[in-house]
């Protein structure tokens, strides 16, 4: 289907930025959320685990966890050797995953609006399979 990544990006940037401007109220930007919502969804996870999910170097993972960390949104505890560390959210983070979550999800229902459900559903279920194909691709680097 010719077009299709076209009109994938010109999707990506103007939600990105409707999520960085929604997530700023709270002094965070989406990538910061990546972190948190990894976190939410997997419980106490390592830098290496993140950075793999979202095929994103260890230092860039590392930069964003010192800033949730300084923040008082996630906690940093050793793991089994002094080189890795368990990331998980705090009593706060928690508590701040669910307000962002609740506007995220709003957003969602507003981006939505006017699509029959059937078309979501297709759409919802095809991304995943369009994730695997680019990771199974030659070449593509996949941590």
């Amino acid at each position: 289907m010719q077009g299709f990544f076209q009109r994938y990006f010109l999707l990506y940037r103007p939600l990105i930025s409707k999520l960085n401007e929604l997530l700023g109220e709270y002094e965070l930007s989406y990538s910061l959320w990546q972190v948190i919502l990894y976190v939410k969804n997997n419980g106490p996870s390592t830098l290496v685990e993140i950075s793999a999910h979202y095929n994103v170097e260890n230092p860039t993972i590392t930069r964003r966890v010192q800033c949730l960390e300084e923040k008082l949104i996630i906690n940093v505890l050793p793991g089994k050797d002094r080189r890795e560390k368990i990331i998980q959210l705090t009593e706060y983070g928690e508590s701040l995953y669910q307000n962002c979550r609740e506007k995220i999800t709003n957003l969602e229902a507003e981006v939505m609006e006017g699509i029959p459900e059937s078309e979501q559903i297709a759409v919802f279920e095809a991304l995943p399979k369009l994730r695997k194909n680019i990771q199974n691709l030659k070449g593509v680097n996949h941590e």
